[in-house]
């Protein structure tokens, strides 16, 4: 007669659970440095005045150093999807040809989007957690207007190789447009868009810039620039105007102003060490916490992981719900996967206001997580999977 294993047993949460530091420890929101959150505590400043307009290009300035390229930035007051929802309407005109390439819930977004829009939308999709192909989707870019593709899917922990599809699409069309998704690995994941042909990148306040939602941003290369459309089919994201005005420090509608005035401090930190330094951290950040996960059972879900998120499989039975729900009970807020993924996998990320040692104490809160599940684990063992690849470089 076969024997089946036995049912983990949960344990009670901990008495001492209340007097954990909340922290979140998912990929966006992230945690804010306490220096920027009083920034946004100051006085309110007017947006034309000369304080505001100088908080304006001061950031713009900012963004354009974090991307490591001569792009100009428009800082939209908005998620990320309306800045991307901006960049598409207002470099793409309508009724055209775009492309979208997708493995998972965020990039499945733009194809939803251009649809909505109108736009003769062709799907290259993979499934969830598998890589994108550059040649299949150089192939669907043939007489296409629009690429828009993910470089690093939130949703399964993937980053894709953006540098290989703009390459290969651009080699079969030398006029499209790339819009990539940059949302969690601008300021995180090495991105040269110059070298690599990416027309437009979009990213949003509250990932690897550690600052509160509600800022998007698009930097435009200076080629793209010329290409771009007088009065789209968008009032409030007309970027073609937003470039105009920011460009001098206006903006057409009021934004706000002193979320901008938190961003650019926020952005120093970044800012005080090379991009190679930074993109390598936060590798191998990630990395320790993909280590620890494996020590616990837990791989990555993909083949060529993000340096944004870690997305986790958990050892059967335990599901991303259980997981994601028992760091909750512990003050952690992670995620389990989007749908229909809930169950298949969890995800932690070290974005924001996080540094290697958040890392070391993820890979303890897993542990204790895991523990407290009723799976068997080894004290100590994630912690020091995840040293090693701290101690690597």
């Amino acid at each position: 007669m076969t024997q089946t294993a036995p049912v983990p047993q949960p344990r009670p949460v901990p008495e001492y659970a209340p007097l954990n530091r909340a922290r979140l420890i998912a990929p966006g929101p992230v945690e804010v440095a306490p220096d920027v959150l009083l920034e946004l505590a100051q006085p309110q400043l007017h947006h034309r005045a000369k304080a505001g307009v100088q908080k304006l290009l001061e950031a713009r300035a900012k963004l354009t150093r974090l991307l490591g390229d001569p792009y100009d930035a428009v800082i939209t007051t908005s998620s990320g999807t309306g800045a991307f929802e901006g960049a598409l309407l207002s470099t793409t005109p309508p009724g055209a040809r775009v492309v979208n390439a997708q493995a998972g819930k965020f990039s499945e977004r733009w194809g939803e989007m251009a649809r909505r829009f109108g736009y003769d939308t062709r799907i290259v999709a993979k499934p969830w957690g598998e890589m994108l192909d550059a040649d299949e989707i150089a192939d669907a870019c043939r007489g296409a207007h629009t690429l828009c593709v993910t470089h690093s899917e939130t949703s399964t922990g993937a980053l894709h190789d953006l540098e290989a599809i703009a390459r290969a699409a651009k080699a079969q069309n030398p006029d499209l447009i790339i819009i990539a998704d940059c949302i969690t690995s601008y300021g995180v994941a090495e991105l040269r868009p110059a070298a690599w042909g990416v027309d437009v990148i979009v990213s949003g306040s509250q990932k690897g810039t550690a600052t509160p939602p509600g800022l998007g941003f698009v930097l435009f290369s200076p080629e793209v620039q010329g290409r771009m459309i007088q009065a789209p089919q968008s009032f409030y994201l007309d970027l073609t105007r937003e470039l105009a005005g920011q460009k001098a420090g206006n903006t057409p509608q009021t934004p706000a102003i002193n979320l901008i005035s938190a961003l650019s401090l926020a952005l120093d930190r970044l800012l005080s060490v090379p991009l190679e330094v930074l993109w390598a951290e936060q590798r191998r950040k990630t990395g320790a916490l993909i280590a620890a996960g494996t020590a616990l059972g837990a791989p990555a879900w993909a083949a060529r992981p993000s340096p944004a998120v870690a997305v986790l499989r958990p050892p059967a039975p335990l599901t991303g719900r259980q997981v994601a729900g028992r760091l909750a009970e512990l003050g952690q807020r992670a995620l389990a996967g989007q749908a229909p993924h809930e169950d298949t996998v969890f995800r932690v990320s070290t974005m924001g206001y996080a540094d290697r040692y958040d890392a070391l104490a993820i890979a303890g809160m897993l542990e204790d997580a895991f523990t407290g599940l009723g799976a068997p684990v080894q004290r100590g063992a994630a912690v020091q999977a995840a040293w090693e690849v701290l101690a690597r470089e």
